[in-house]
């Protein structure tokens, strides 16, 4: 697998969004919820026409938690994901009021 590039896409003071990259195309998008308790909770989503095996996952995760989350990982029970799979509908945006 080509190596991903990731770009944090919102921040906020509990959480965080991150756009997966590879060859200059989005390939998934990941929610983080920092909780008080100081674990992470984080929702993958693969975009399906990206071509995601279920066994290119652990790799994916493990490039996140290198680069975005030090203290916290899987094996210490300090992060856990739902990883879903699926395709980008469109965006919606709350219409201005035009008043």
């Amino acid at each position: 697998m080509t190596k991903l590039h990731w770009k944090r896409t919102l921040r906020t003071a509990s959480s965080e969004r991150f756009l997966a990259l590879r060859d200059g195309q989005d390939v998934a998008a990941v929610d983080l919820h920092h909780l008080g308790n100081g674990t992470v909770a984080g929702t993958v989503v693969l975009l399906e026409s990206a071509g995601w095996q279920e066994s290119d996952v652990p790799a994916l995760l493990q490039s996140l938690d290198e680069d975005f989350l030090p203290d916290v990982d899987l094996a210490h029970g300090t992060l856990n994901y739902t990883v879903v799979i699926g395709r980008v509908l469109g965006n919606y945006e709350a219409e201005k009021d035009g008043g």
